[in-house]
C-alpha cells in the first residue's frame, strides 16, 4: 500500500511480497516435492530431505511470527504511553487492564476518538476486530512489518 493512501479496516492488512509472494510459496512447493520424492524414490536421503524441508517450513514461518511478536510488544508499549499522555483520570489509571489485542486494536484510533474508545473498550470487552470497526478517523500506521 503507498504510504499517501488512507487506511482503514478494510486496507490496512499489509503484505510483504517476498515473504508471503516469494518465500512462503517456494517452501511450501519444496515440501510438496520433496514427499513426492520420497514416495517415488524411497530412501533415507529422500526421508532425510522430507524432515530438512519441515525444519525450513518451521524456520520460515517462525521468522515472522517472531517479527510479529516483537512488533506487538512496541505497539503495546507505544499505546500505553500514549494513552496515559491523552486519557485524565479515572481512565488513566485503568489503562493496565486493557489487553495486548486490544491495545493493538487501538492504535488505529484518532487522538479525539481515545477517551470514548477506551471507556467502550473496557466496559464492553472489546475484541481486536470489534475496536477496528467502531473507528471513525483512522490513524495510519505504515511502517508494520
Amino acid at each position: 500500500m503507498a504510504e499517501n493512501t488512507p487506511q482503514n479496516l478494510d486496507n490496512h492488512a499489509r503484505y510483504d511480497p517476498f515473504y508471503h509472494f516469494f518465500a512462503l510459496p517456494v517452501v511450501f512447493l519444496s515440501v510438496i516435492a520433496a514427499v513426492v520424492h520420497l514416495v517415488q524414490r524411497p530412501s533415507w536421503f529422500s526421508g532425510w530431505l522430507v524432515l530438512f524441508v519441515l525444519a525450513m517450513v518451521v524456520v520460515t514461518v517462525r521468522a515472522r511470527t517472531n517479527a510479529l511478536r516483537v512488533q506487538d510488544r512496541l505497539i503495546r508499549l507505544e499505546e500505553r504511553e500514549r494513552l496515559t499522555a491523552l486519557l485524565v483520570e479515572p481512565l488513566r489509571s485503568r489503562v493496565g487492564q486493557l489487553t495486548e489485542a486490544q491495545l493493538i486494536g487501538l492504535r488505529f484510533a484518532s487522538d479525539a476518538e481515545i477517551p470514548t474508545l477506551v471507556e467502550e473498550t473496557l466496559i464492553k470487552r472489546l475484541a481486536k476486530r470489534d475496536i477496528k470497526k467502531q473507528i471513525k478517523n483512522w490513524r495510519a500506521d505504515y511502517f508494520r512489518v
